[in-house]
């Protein structure tokens, strides 16, 4: 991955790996919490390499991007806002979007509310917006797997907590979660440097705390041809909230992998690679 540039977006800088041709289909990469732009490194090279001009932000709050105040900052229409002006920024009306995790979260939202801007979607262990209070109303036992939501909305104790002995709360929730040597040390120094940017952990923070506290109107559903590919060993996402997601597109399918963790790009990124090819291509 290349050290990427600065794009001016909704009235922030917002950092951006980039590869692959200028002239090939744009394809965006959301990541995830506790992640920034590398959570993505695997995937980059192999859609560069067929093509496509990839483009894969530091989110709003995380790593080299700006990191505004406020709550309010962080709803996810603005979210999905910056989302829409680096597309634009890039100069296409039409693209791919990518999403995992909080990054998928996004990709739901942004697909939803602009889907004449979308080609295709991709989404690995994120659930739509729409399902998941519906899903813990009928499995209560999502909410006890979701307990960390209830932490981050305390102000100054989650940061201490998360900061802590060199990061090790946010160390543990990449390589406690997910298989053996998925995350190596250098993988982790490189998290660690994108943590300890100032106002990172508060910014992170605040994508929690604006999901619970500031009302979002229902997403909608979702037009464009989707893929969901699933780690069936997600510790604190049931499996059952893909099929509920699923039910929200017009063209989808998932893909499971039945040995993988959330990080099911990390764990399975050969087949994820492949899985995201033959979907974009299609």
């Amino acid at each position: 991955m290349d050290s990427g540039r600065i794009h001016r977006v909704s009235g922030l800088d917002l950092h951006v790996v980039e590869a692959g041709p200028e002239d090939g289909p744009l394809v965006i990469l959301l990541h995830g919490f506790p992640e920034f732009s590398y959570g993505w490194r695997h995937q980059v090279g192999p859609l560069a390499e067929a093509g496509f001009r990839v483009a894969v932000p530091d989110q709003r709050g995380y790593a080299r991007s700006d990191k505004p105040a406020g709550i309010g900052a962080y709803r996810l229409p603005i979210l999905g806002s910056d989302v829409i002006g680096l597309a634009d920024a890039y100069g296409h009306d039409r693209f791919h979007l990518v999403g995992h995790d909080w990054g998928g979260i996004v990709a739901w939202w942004v697909a939803a509310a602009h889907p004449q801007r979308i080609e295709r979607l991709a989404i690995a262990n994120a659930p739509h917006p729409d399902v998941v209070w519906p899903f813990i109303r009928r499995h209560p036992t999502q909410l006890l797997r979701s307990y960390y939501v209830a932490l981050f909305q305390m102000p100054g104790l989650a940061e201490r907590l998360l900061a802590a002995g060199d990061y090790r709360a946010l160390r543990r929730a990449l390589t406690a979660t997910s298989r053996r040597g998925t995350f190596s040390d250098e993988d982790l120094d490189r998290y660690r440097e994108a943590w300890s940017q100032p106002g990172a952990i508060t910014a992170m923070l605040n994508w929690y705390r604006a999901l619970v506290q500031r009302k979002t109107p229902p997403v909608g559903r979702v037009r464009a041809p989707t893929r969901i590919f699933w780690g069936k060993r997600d510790g604190a996402l049931a499996s059952g909230l893909a099929k509920a997601s699923l039910a929200m597109c017009d063209a989808g399918a998932i893909t499971w992998f039945p040995d993988a963790s959330h990080w099911v790009q990390h764990e399975e990124h050969l087949s994820v690679s492949a899985g995201l090819l033959s979907h974009l291509r299609a």
